[in-house]
């Protein structure tokens, strides 16, 4: 029996995520085969390692380069793409799905990658700087090892075309909000899929009036009603919001003009501050890892938790009022499913909201970690944005691939 595979990629400048999902001609869903990473791309030996769904290691080895030369994406993706070849003869890639984060004004719902949609989304990269410009260096490259495989775009942005233009708008003149310039929105692929799996878990409340926290080293958090966005703590960009691992999250434009004009700073110096130099990193002058900062008896350290603890606790006081109300907050990535501490500290802070968590199932990790008393039901749910990627991805080509 022939199984046709979709491999799912996620690039960034210095390293690749993926996995792959399988497809049988007796069912059309997908099944988890393999995820893994190419790590430390840039240097003369990147790892390359890949699990099984079980976490069973595949491959654990090392991709060097050429004398006086680095491992790049190209190289990087050939090894990965050697490895798939020599997996059994009945499998096959029938497609590669590829997370873009900004898809702009247009671009919404997955798609076929053209030479004319790489163009467009090029122009994007100045609001996503950290990551579009690697995700489709990735498109590129794949073009050119395997362009007999179509490739999807599937955009971090497009969960938030639900909400309705008030939330979106800055108070600019509008010739700025007819030029783009608005808020935008991201982790849209992550609470897509928290959005997908609320009917099995919350029942008839999947409806309610949700928070979804996706708090990782990029971190922002969602407002969702009938399972769609109705309000986001990120923007125009990628750095509004929560303080994350490395980026500020919400400032005065004015501290901005100050770092120009007083510092004397250049606009790329102020933007590797802001999305470099900044977040739970700049704060604690210790690491952007929470592990670490959680580990730490540093006084730096618990003030940058601090902070992102109180950060969580203002926008969702925000989201609340833009849904009129809370019936569940919901805990996703990487800090959100770990760290049963912050999701201690976040559920006191949020006394105010009538939550109350059960701390035995918090530090289980449970998905339900609410008492039966609290006013809104609190819930760790890990995300699964390369589910949501294969799934967009498989759906484009199944009318077109023939099985």
């Amino acid at each position: 029996m022939t199984s046709d595979d979709i491999l799912v990629i996620n690039a960034g400048s210095s390293s690749i995520k993926f996995a792959v999902f399988s497809t049988t001609k007796k069912s059309l869903d997908l099944a988890l085969l393999s995820r893994g990473q190419i790590e430390s791309i840039g240097t003369q030996k990147a790892l390359f390692q890949t699990r099984d769904a079980l976490g069973n290691t595949l491959s654990d080895s090392l991709i060097t380069a050429e004398k006086s030369k680095t491992v790049e994406h190209e190289q990087a993706l050939n090894t990965l793409l050697e490895w798939l070849d020599k997996r059994k003869s009945s499998r096959k890639i029938i497609g590669i799905g590829h997370r873009i984060v900004h898809g702009g004004l247009h671009f919404h719902k997955p798609q076929h990658i053209d030479a004319q949609l790489l163009q467009d989304l090029e122009k994007l990269i100045p609001l996503a700087p950290l990551h579009q410009p690697h995700n489709l260096n990735a498109v590129k490259v794949l073009t050119n090892l395997k362009p007999d495989i179509p490739q999807i775009a599937c955009f971090d942005t497009g969960f938030h075309h639900t909400q309705a233009d008030i939330p979106r708008m800055f108070a600019l003149p509008k010739s700025y909000w007819d030029a783009g310039v608005r808020r935008y929105g991201f982790h849209g692929l992550s609470y897509e899929y928290i959005s997908s799996v609320l009917p099995e878990l919350l029942g008839d409340k999947a409806s309610g009036r949700i928070v979804i926290a996706h708090l990782g080293n990029g971190a922002s958090m969602c407002a969702i009603h009938y399972q769609k966005s109705v309000a986001t703590t990120m923007g125009f960009t990628a750095l509004e919001g929560l303080p994350m691992g490395t980026r500020c999250g919400t400032l005065d434009p004015g501290v901005i003009l100050y770092l120009l004009e007083e510092q004397q700073m250049k606009p790329e110096e102020v933007s590797d501050l802001l999305y470099k130099n900044s977040g739970l990193k700049g704060v604690s002058g210790l690491s952007n890892d929470m592990r670490k900062l959680l580990a730490s008896d540093s006084e730096d350290a618990g003030t940058a938790i601090d902070l992102f603890v109180y950060r969580i606790n203002r926008e969702l006081g925000s989201l609340t009022a833009a849904l009129g109300g809370l019936d569940a907050l919901i805990f996703t990535a990487g800090i959100g499913t770990n760290a049963a501490l912050i999701r201690t500290k976040v559920c006191h802070e949020a006394k105010w909201s009538g939550i109350k968590i059960d701390e035995n199932a918090n530090q289980q990790n449970k998905h339900l970690i609410s008492t039966k008393d609290s006013l809104a039901s609190v819930w760790v749910i890990p995300t699964n944005e390369e589910l949501m990627i294969a799934r967009h991805t498989h759906a484009l080509i199944k009318g077109t691939v023939r099985h």
